[in-house]
């Protein structure tokens, strides 16, 4: 604060890390839009290629995921495979009345909830944070290498995932045995024999196959940090863990909300393969999911009705969750999907 001409001036100064977002807002500011391109059967001629191929993959999502709900008049019929949609007696919504009815059913869904939400908050944290360690690393060479073998397991089929899960967790497994000759066990767990088991060893198989490969998009958000703010947070004295707290996780915000909302969707996709070849009857209760019910009462049993309300049901919750998700977000000033 100064006086000059007998006036008094005030003068702030930012924060070095915040000045070249603050000069890059000016500049972006400053700039003049751009006239909008007009469509004109010239330009429709130009860019012929594109819009043939445009048209090709509209054409394929309308045949293949937009006809086929047609298929979900089924739930609201008696439906008989050999009198078609068109002549199967409609029943309304008596075989949603039947299906929140079936206690099975009811189990189902807590444990695909359940099961689903575990899943993103582990493997969701656990990509955030393998991607940040990553970044960490110096050395190029060792981060590639890191980087490669994390991706890998990503490529496994669940039935060799589960297969070598079988070996860890059985009774000879390395599991059993490492924990034995520690003494913190007396003698070998069956593990997929006990239900409080189960929902931990679902997780931990999901992080141990999706980290590494749910990592790269943070890593490419990461990648996309200005320099220069780090540079400016090191003059100003901050450490590693300053520098991921301030410039690293405010950096890929936007990115995490984006893909955090986008899963949200995906609580009720629990699972299937995992669950189906790791269940057994001890662990029924807790090993069955909306799409192994579908697979066992909707196809198994013939009772396609009951099969496609489940499957309504299911697609109308993720719906749901995504609107509710994208308005929270929306009221917060954050990142949204629409």
């Amino acid at each position: 604060m100064k006086f000059e001409n007998g006036q008094m001036q005030v003068k702030f100064h930012l924060p070095v890390f915040l000045r070249s977002e603050v000069m890059s807002l000016a500049r972006t500011k400053s700039k003049t839009k751009e006239p909008r391109t007009k469509i004109t059967w010239k330009e429709i001629k130009r860019q012929k290629v594109l819009l043939f191929w445009a048209a090709i993959i509209v054409a394929y999502g309308v045949i293949f995921y937009y006809l086929p709900l047609a298929g979900w008049a089924m739930a609201f019929q008696n439906y008989k495979p050999k009198l078609g949609i068109l002549h199967s007696e409609f029943v309304g919504l008596e075989k949603f009345r039947t299906l929140f009815s079936d206690m099975t059913f009811i189990r189902v869904i807590r444990n695909t909830l359940a099961m689903g939400v575990i899943n993103l908050v582990v493997t969701f944290v656990t990509a955030i944070a393998f991607a940040i360690l990553l970044n960490e690393i110096r050395s190029h060479i060792g981060k590639k290498v890191v980087q490669t073998i994390s991706y890998l397991p990503h490529f496994l089929s669940w039935i060799i995932v589960t297969g070598i899960l079988h070996d860890m967790l059985s009774g000879t497994g390395i599991v059993n045995e490492v924990l034995v000759n520690l003494h913190i066990i007396k003698q070998p767990i069956n593990f997929f024999a006990h239900t409080s088991y189960f929902w931990p060893i679902v997780a931990f198989a999901n992080v141990w196959k999706e980290t590494g490969w749910n990592a790269i998009i943070y890593l490419a958000a990461i990648t996309a940090i200005d320099p220069s703010l780090y540079e400016a947070a090191s003059i100003d004295g901050a450490g590693r863990w300053n520098k991921i707290k301030y410039v690293t996780l405010p950096g890929i915000k936007p990115t995490i909300m984006i893909l955090l909302l986008m899963n949200v969707g995906n609580v009720l996709n629990a699972g299937f393969e995992i669950q189906y070849l790791l269940g057994n009857g001890l662990v029924q209760r807790v090993s069955q999911t909306i799409d192994i019910y579908v697979l066992k009462w909707g196809i198994s049993q013939g009772d396609y009705a009951i099969g496609t309300a489940a499957g309504i049901f299911k697609s109308a919750v993720s719906i749901i969750l995504i609107m509710i998700a994208n308005q929270i977000a929306k009221r917060n000033g954050e990142e949204r999907l629409f």
